[in-house]
């Protein structure tokens, strides 16, 4: 695993964009379709608004997985990481190949259905943020670091769901849902190359947790640190608490 630390939230945007675009058309030119795994929340903002503008992408070669999902949340709801996808990556791009968990079925039948369809072949190249409290994907502490499941419901602990309000995504704890559809950490850590991407001052102390303390279901994404093809790009804010030598570059 690589640590990569830039001025601000822009220029970590387009360096790791930078880095998914090159994944994206390696995988393209290789095997004339690219599997990738993208990631939501105000995190992502300046990187998929980067990789979109990356030209030379053929992004009709390229299929799309959906990381993680409320159960019962509408998809006109402001807060549907489908509405957000949607809006803000798969249309823009011109993706046409995705498959986006539906938060209004049976949450297991999702999980075996879109369970079955990633596991169909490798992922390239999967985009991943961190939480407020080091979940992965919806994957909260302690997280479960054994299942096979390719996706799992579960439980959203209340540092996840207070970072939902924070954000502005709903306006008070009553109204954010309790459990999600969540790609479990090991499905994650079977795609070839993850880009993990973590802005701003709020994460700092989780960006401390993960990659200075143990690796540990209490810190969900320092399972990252067990992956050889990991880079993880920070600003100086989301970095501030690091110890010099954790940096890599």
């Amino acid at each position: 695993m690589i640590l990569k630390v830039f001025a601000d939230k822009i220029q970590l945007g387009q360096a790791a964009a930078a880095q998914a675009a090159t994944a994206i058309k390696q995988a393209i030119a290789a095997r004339g379709q690219a599997r990738i795994i993208a990631a939501t929340g105000m995190s992502q903002f300046e990187f998929l608004q980067a990789l979109i503008a990356t030209p030379g992408i053929d992004w009709t070669k390229v299929e799309m997985f959906h990381l993680d999902e409320y159960v019962g949340l509408s998809l006109t709801h402001p807060a549907s990481f489908r509405k957000y996808l949607l809006e803000r990556f798969i249309e823009p791009a011109g993706i046409v190949n995705h498959h986006l968990l539906d938060g209004e079925r049976d949450p297991q039948e999702v999980c075996r259905t879109v369970g079955d369809l990633i596991a169909a072949a490798p992922i390239d190249v999967a985009f991943v943020g961190i939480g407020e409290n080091g979940h992965l994907a919806f994957n909260d502490p302690p997280a479960d670091f054994e299942t096979d499941a390719p996706y799992i419901v579960v439980n959203l602990d209340e540092a996840c769901r207070r970072q939902q309000v924070g954000e502005g995504w709903f306006a008070g704890m009553d109204d954010v849902p309790q459990q999600a559809i969540s790609m479990s950490v090991k499905q994650i850590l079977k795609a070839q190359e993850i880009i993990c991407i973590v802005p701003d001052t709020r994460k700092a102390e989780a960006v401390r947790n993960c990659f200075e303390r143990e690796i540990s279901p209490l810190y969900p994404a320092s399972i990252l640190r067990t992956h050889d093809n990991t880079v993880v790009y920070l600003d100086q804010a989301s970095a501030a608490l690091l110890k010099a030598e954790t940096i890599t570059n």
